[in-house]
């Protein structure tokens, strides 16, 4: 038996309008690549599984300097407190085993240490004894030796701890990442034409007056790559040369730089274009280090730039100006750029075909000229507008003349 058609057309059915209702696309979010140097130059790394824990205490120094400020004050404090309360122990014993704690059996003269009677009055003598406060309450006698040779080790003993902690606090508040804090770099990297030749570029920038003396910047080129054998090596570091007219590549970091890398042959950047670049897991770090003039410090401010980063066609703004016979740096503009023409190929097909650049630039000269004259047109059409404006409004205000005709036939003018 065949099957009741249904009343209801099927271009009307339900699984048919259902299908023809506009579905919105899905938008996942993308998954980043983590990145190996911060923005702020911290390192984006995690060392576990370290099972030869005992290698930090053989550098204890370094250890308590590069432990967190809290763990560091717990540590200054309880050395201190652990100290005294030893010595408070040892100067009881002393006066335990020479009688001194019966008062009533032996005179003030023969005691160790006057007026310690009591484990009290052991560690505030102890206390006395390793600050060097000496308030002239208690006092060692010539009675005993014991007194005497834990006098010699406490002292040596409080020197070695005020030495190592003293140092350590200065070794944290003078920290060479500190001075770091005034170097900065622009938010973004460019690529543009500099001299005809593909360029990528950055800027660093030195808040103080003080300078940096034999600033130097390096860059390297960070990503994942795998050699013909088949190995995967997943941080492959790769230096870049930047352009320096010096040989030991120092800078003058008198007011901010634009450190330049000519994308050549020779470059991890030369085989990219502008879609390849934005599709690329690369990452580039600057490295700037250099001595602080007023410490003497070597410091080392780092930046990277992600592919997300760095944009190609665009050129940074000039921030330095002359003004009243002295040179001005305008760091609102600092991180500013600019889109220039640029060709969207790789260095390398700029270099096979030269003609990419000069026809990139015709076209923008063109684009320039167009840009000008309908500037131009606009001026003059403006221009053309107010003055039929100011025409109308001439016209308007002028005076008209009324003619009145009088009984006797004679017309008279009349203004009104």
């Amino acid at each position: 038996m065949l099957p009741r058609k249904s009343i209801i057309p099927e271009e009307f059915a339900l699984p048919a309008l259902v299908s023809r209702i506009p579905r919105k696309p899905v938008f996942r979010d993308r998954v980043n690549k983590a990145r190996f140097i911060a923005k702020s130059g911290a390192c984006n790394l995690a060392n576990k599984n370290i099972r030869e824990q005992g290698r930090f205490l053989q550098d204890v120094f370094t250890t308590l300097v590069d432990l967190k400020w809290r763990f560091t004050l717990v540590i200054f404090t309880m050395t201190f407190l652990c100290s005294w309360l030893l010595f408070a122990m040892g100067w009881w014993l002393v006066a335990f085993a020479h009688g001194d704690l019966d008062t009533n059996s032996k005179p003030v003269i023969d005691q160790c240490v006057t007026n310690v009677n009591s484990f009290t009055s052991a560690f505030l003598f102890s206390i006395e004894v390793q600050v060097t406060i000496g308030f002239g309450g208690r006092m060692i006698t010539e009675q005993c030796t014991a007194a005497i040779t834990m006098l010699i080790l406490q002292n040596i003993i409080g020197l070695i701890i005020n030495a190592v902690m003293l140092g350590c606090i200065f070794m944290k508040t003078a920290q060479s990442h500190r001075r770091a804090e005034t170097l900065i770099f622009s938010r973004h990297a460019v690529i543009a034409v500099r001299n005809n030749r593909l360029c990528f570029m950055v800027r660093v920038g030195d808040l103080r007056k003080s300078m940096i003396i034999n600033a130097a910047v390096r860059l390297q080129v960070v990503r994942k790559t795998t050699t013909p054998e088949g190995e995967i090596i997943p941080i492959h570091q790769i230096d870049v040369q930047t352009e320096s007219v010096v040989a030991s590549n120092s800078i003058f970091l008198l007011a901010p730089l634009i450190i330049c890398h000519v994308i050549d042959k020779d470059s991890p950047l030369y085989d990219l274009s502008a879609m390849e670049l934005q599709c690329s897991d690369l990452e580039v770090i600057v490295i700037l280090e250099g001595v602080v003039e007023t410490t003497g410090i070597t410091t080392q401010a780092r930046t990277s730039y992600v592919t997300e980063e760095i944009q190609w066609g665009h050129r940074f703004l000039p921030i330095v100006a002359e003004e009243e016979g002295l040179y001005s740096v305008d760091y609102s503009k600092f991180g500013n750029t600019v889109k220039v023409a640029t060709p969207q190929c790789s260095a390398r097909e700029l270099d096979e075909k030269p003609s990419i650049l000069i026809q990139t630039l015709q076209k923008s000269e063109l684009s320039h000229q167009n840009s000008l004259r309908k500037r131009n047109s606009m001026r003059r059409n403006n221009s053309m507008r107010k003055s039929n404006s100011m025409r109308r409004n001439n016209s308007a205000l002028a005076v008209p003349k009324v003619q009145f005709l009088t009984p006797e036939g004679e017309s008279n003018l009349a203004v009104t």
